[in-house]
């Protein structure tokens, strides 16, 4: 008897509609193609004409500006990368699976190729949580900077100090009256 890895029982060859899970692919990518050549028509267009998609802010529920020339660019430009990666998808499940070294990945134990698949992918998302959290750090220092409450920390080598907020030290330090004049021994 045969011993079989777990994961292996599930494969199949077919996927939804009862397509082949390559032609699956070849449709899902397609489609995906349509989807994401609409949308960047549809920047594109806005951008031509912006009149056209401009929406005031009491339309949009708040006080900014919903799409500006550099959040359409921005779009534009996922909406580019999100067509190359569909069609690159959909080639290569068009194409045979001949990809080099295949035999040498082939030949590692599959439980190893598998830990070392997750140990990849875990790297790559602790890195991306690295990043998110230094954007939210970003957001709540710009958000802690407008905020008169905040208390400024200063540091100096092994010594930390609190200050406080600037209009107190001025308000408080205008009320006192000047120290004495320094007289020379």
């Amino acid at each position: 008897m045969k011993m079989v890895a777990p994961w292996t029982r599930f494969y199949s060859n077919s996927c939804c509609l009862c397509c082949h899970v390559r032609t699956g692919t070849i449709l899902l990518g397609v489609w995906y193609l349509i989807i994401n050549a609409v949308v960047l028509l549809i920047l594109l267009s806005a951008l031509a004409d912006p009149d056209q998609y401009n929406f005031s802010s009491s339309e949009l529920g708040g006080d900014f500006e919903f799409m500006d020339d550099a959040n359409m660019c921005i779009a534009i430009a996922i909406s580019l990368l999100m067509i190359l990666i569909c069609a690159m998808a959909t080639y290569g499940a068009y194409k045979p699976p001949n990809f080099p070294y295949r035999d040498d990945v082939m030949s590692v134990n599959p439980t190893c190729l598998v830990l070392i698949i997750l140990l990849f992918i875990s790297i790559i998302l602790t890195f991306k949580g690295y990043l998110i959290s230094c954007v939210w750090n970003c957001y709540r220092y710009i958000n802690g900077r407008n905020s008169s409450d905040v208390l400024v920390y200063v540091t100096s080598n092994d010594t930390t100090v609190l200050l406080p907020p600037y209009d107190d030290a001025t308000v408080n330090g205008a009320a006192k009256e000047p120290p004495p004049p320094y007289v020379s021994a």
